[in-house]
């Protein structure tokens, strides 16, 4: 297959989802619509190798990666951080909730192997879903070794339309608020039509100095610090880069050296979000009919008594420290999926609710960061210590 046709096949993908997602107003979420695609092109006339033909290898997917986590940091604050402990403890919460169901009520339907091998990939994504299948399969485990990947890339279909619920129904409960006026949280300043400036640190920089590839560089410097960092502490303790990557971009903006969403004020951010979806999507290549028909049922339990467990947990911790159910699940759910899921499924929420600016920013304000949190939380954290502990447990 021809470079530009594979770019022009996974481009029309995206856009099909997109507008499906547009139509429906986020009831088939852009991601489930893209995903179903993909595996409808994978079983038929799509080569295997699609996406590294396109051009997406794994270099710029993790280029990709480390630009755009960084500059999804520029969309909290250290307040803000701060402010979504509730956030995290529900998200902890939710994990608790599918490990105390699946090894209760799970092992009444699937053996020990399974509920094991079977549970960090449904908390967790590629790394957690790597480590286990590697797992069974040098435990000669093959059928689960299969399964673990196979979670990993099915967990999203339950997922995505899940959480376009749950943001809908929390996303209408603030607009009808703020309508009223009864909506008392402040949205983030709205950009100005005027002249842009330069971040605090090069306030006395011209702007015409303040070109694409100066805030790329900056990007690019604060995401290598991230990285640096990683490495250095690597001896004594492991921790994502990606992580860092988050954490240095919410410091790297409020000490002013870098502005809000650098990737969009770029003019980079569109095709960074492509090369980053198109690779997710690059995993359902593994999705086999004849192996969805053999894993059906392990598959169908696993993630439907995990969702159970989930939100069960979510509710009760969410009503203590009181987040709305809607919320506390939709929080949860980024454990299904992770980023940047978690950030194209709250925008459609947002951009379908309302085409009024001032609205899409309290809709911004109030959904997106407790959505970031916690996709990092789950799925970047949680999810590979969660999976280095299940390693042992394999018998």
């Amino acid at each position: 297959m021809p470079q530009l046709l594979a770019f022009s096949l996974l481009s029309l993908i995206l856009w099909i989802g997109d507008v499906v997602s547009t139509r429906t107003r986020s009831w088939l979420p852009s991601v489930f619509v893209c995903a179903i695609l993909f595996l409808a092109g994978y079983w038929t006339f799509f080569p295997e190798d699609i996406v590294q033909t396109a051009g997406f290898q794994t270099p710029i997917v993790f280029l990709a990666m480390y630009l755009l986590i960084t500059n999804m940091g520029t969309l909290l604050s250290v307040k803000e951080l701060g402010r979504q402990w509730r956030t995290v403890v529900i998200a902890l919460s939710g994990i608790a909730g599918i490990v105390a169901l699946l090894f209760t009520a799970g092992l009444l339907v699937l053996d020990w192997q399974t509920v094991v091998v079977g549970t960090p990939p449904l908390v967790g994504g590629v790394v957690a879903s790597l480590i286990m299948s590697q797992a069974a399969a040098d435990a000669g485990l093959q059928a689960l070794s299969v399964l673990a990947i196979l979670i990993y890339v099915m967990q999203g279909f339950a997922g995505y339309p899940l959480t376009a619920i749950m943001l809908k129904r929390e996303g209408r409960r603030v607009l009808s608020l703020h309508r009223e006026g009864r909506w008392s949280a402040k949205a983030p300043q709205a950009e100005t039509t005027e002249v842009p400036r330069p971040p605090r640190l090069f306030g006395a920089m011209p702007v015409a100095y303040d070109t694409v590839y100066f805030k790329l560089l900056r990007l690019g410097a604060v995401a290598l610090a991230a990285w640096g960092v990683s490495e250095l502490v690597k001896p004594a303790f492991a921790v994502s880069p990606f992580v860092l990557c988050l954490i240095f971009g919410v410091i790297a903006t409020s000490v002013g050296l870098l502005e809000r969403e650098p990737l969009r004020k770029s003019n980079a951010f569109g095709f960074t979000i492509l090369i980053l979806m198109v690779f997710i999507f690059d995993g359902l290549k593994r999705a086999t009919p004849e192996m969805l028909l053999d894993l059906a049922v392990p598959l169908v339990a696993i993630i439907g008594i995990g969702l159970v467990g989930m939100y069960v947990a979510s509710f009760i911790v969410g009503r203590i420290l009181g987040a709305t159910p809607a919320m506390a699940f939709a929080c949860s759910l980024t454990a299904l999926y992770g980023f940047p899921a978690d950030y194209i499924i709250t925008k459609d929420v947002i951009d379908t609710l309302t085409d009024d600016a001032s609205e899409r920013e309290v809709l911004t304000a109030h959904l997106l960061p407790p959505m970031l949190v916690a996709g990092f939380v789950t799925v970047t954290m949680v999810s590979v210590v969660l999976a280095g502990i299940f390693v042992g447990l394999i018998a």
